[in-house]
């Protein structure tokens, strides 16, 4: 993959995800010069629960540092740092003396928690330390998964209590065994990553001591959390030995960072099986009233934290996949979008894909998925042309709440994931959103925000202006829809979403 005008030096980023692992080289210009990826196993026990194997998760890590490097003809001498960015949530408990992990990893979407978050909202309910974490009481998050390993793993928390556990979300996992394991390895974590846990008091940035006792969880189990940008230590062992580790970032803050939002209003959204969208809040943390999650940004070394209001929604990409396999109208994903171009229209049809309930800004875990609007004009185009609607429809609903949470207008919608090589779709958002939508040249924008964070602690990159000059647009898309019919079309979505509702009755 190399050429003659790729020259060092460089930076690495591994990016540990839900279903890989993956590590990107990139040069100056924030290029990608190499890429080694590796799978690993998906473990779901029961109904609702998910784990991975952090053993077979960290060989991998180091497989795919050193096949990155080899593939591209580099020496350690070359690399300025790395970078470290992960899937959120995912919560693990490891022997601090052996580095052997007490139990499987309890995967971010496993909702073995459920009960215990509502045993644990008592009188209050989900809100019940949202003030202090900008979080909802849900299973998404890790402190309840922690609490949940320390009850059912056998004498777990003993061993906690005395201090000789360790707990990490995947950074603190990968940052600890690069920077040494057993034998001096570095337990930390960044601003982001505690902001998804529960447990991390977002106007101070530390651990909450009430929470923690309401929740019933040693503090000697926890990282000290550190700003995203700076170096925690340095790699022992590999092609990267004695190379600085030096951020690290939970993956929709790293997207937010590698898309260079960095001013107050600018927003990013990824588009994959579901879709996050971010928003900059400046230095400030706002409250959402809104359904929206208030979260940590990202920290360069000891300025102030930037704070993001999030919003996520459940259904997006596997909405496509669910017409390709389970209803057979398309035979590819890339299929839909002919197929919805061969009419003009959603021929008066909408479809809210609440196949699990209804993420932000609802949170309705009884809604289930309508098709509203049929009549015998509708054919299956008309039905794809809903698809993809309903992506955008539910873009707008979050970036909606979050103009009346900040108060902040969207000045413009920065994407990226899989989907955003659907053209239809970018113009469609484009135009429900009456902003315009840019997609950029380097589409692996959670790796390369990594690698900016990374580079700015080691001094590879000067400042944020410099990596606000790297960024460059791909495809910009502008609204192309009268107003009138927006705001139409708009209400008949929202009554759709309100056809959802309600359909699962409460079991108890």
């Amino acid at each position: 993959m190399t050429d003659a005008h790729t020259t060092g030096p460089f930076i690495a980023a591994i990016d540990q995800g839900t279903t890989s692992s993956r590590c990107i080289v990139f040069d100056k210009d924030g290029r990608i010069v190499a890429v080694d990826q590796k799978e690993h196993e998906q473990i779901f026990p029961k109904p609702g629960w998910v784990e991975h194997d952090a053993a077979e998760i960290w060989t991998n890590v180091q497989e795919v540092v050193d096949g990155a490097v080899t593939k591209a003809g580099i020496t350690s001498a070359d690399v300025k740092a790395i970078g470290i960015t992960n899937q959120r949530e995912t919560t693990l408990l490891w022997d601090k003396a052996t580095g052997e992990p007490v139990h499987n990893a309890l995967v971010w979407q496993d909702t073995r928690t459920d009960a215990l978050c509502k045993e644990l909202g008592r009188n209050v309910g989900q809100d019940r330390f949202r003030r202090e974490t900008g979080l909802p009481l849900a299973s998404y998050f890790a402190g309840p998964k922690i609490r949940w390993l320390l009850d059912n793993v056998e004498g777990l928390r003993e061993r906690a209590e005395r201090g000789e556990i360790l707990f990490g979300t995947m950074d603190s996992w990968v940052i600890w065994n690069l920077t040494g394991g057993p034998d001096g390895g570095v337990h930390v974590t960044d601003v982001t990553n505690a902001s998804r846990t529960l447990l991390m008091n977002l106007a101070t940035l530390q651990w909450d001591e009430k929470i923690l006792s309401s929740m019933d969880i040693p503090a000697a189990v926890l990282p000290e959390i550190r700003s995203s940008a700076e170096v925690y230590g340095h790699a022992v062992g590999g092609l990267l030995a004695g190379i600085p580790v030096a951020s690290a970032l939970g993956d929709q803050q790293a997207a937010l960072f590698g898309q260079t939002c960095f001013a107050e209003g600018e927003a990013k959204s990824t588009y994959g099986t579901g879709t996050f969208l971010l928003m900059n809040t400046g230095e400030t943390p706002v409250n959402s009233y809104n359904g929206l999650l208030t979260t940590v940004g990202y920290r360069i070394g000891d300025q102030k934290p930037v704070y993001a209001l999030e919003g996520s929604i459940a259904v997006t990409g596997s909405l496509v996949q669910w017409m390709r396999d389970q209803m057979g109208l398309i035979k590819s994903a890339a299929e839909i979008e002919t197929l919805a171009l061969s009419v003009d229209d959603n021929g008066g049809a909408y479809f809210v894909p609440a196949f699990s309930g209804l993420f932000a800004p609802h949170w309705r875990s009884d809604a289930r998925g309508v098709i509203a609007g049929l009549t015998r004009y509708v054919t299956k185009a008309h039905i794809a042309r809903a698809v993809l609607e309903a992506t955008a429809w539910q873009t707008r609903e979050i970036v909606d709440a979050m103009t009346k949470d900040s108060g902040v207008e969207l000045a413009a919608v920065k994407v990226d994931g899989g989907m955003t090589s659907n053209n239809l779709l970018m113009q469609t958002l484009a135009d429900f959103l009456d902003a315009p939508v840019v997609r950029p040249m380097v589409a692996e924008t959670t790796c390369l925000g990594a690698a900016y964070a990374a580079g700015l602690a080691v001094g590879f990159w000067a400042d944020t202006d410099e990596l606000r000059a790297n960024w460059r647009r791909a495809a910009e898309w502008t609204p192309n829809m009268d107003a009138a019919q927006r705001d139409r079309e708009y209400k008949s979505w929202l009554k759709a979403v309100e056809r959802t509702m309600g359909w699962i009755e409460d079991e108890e």
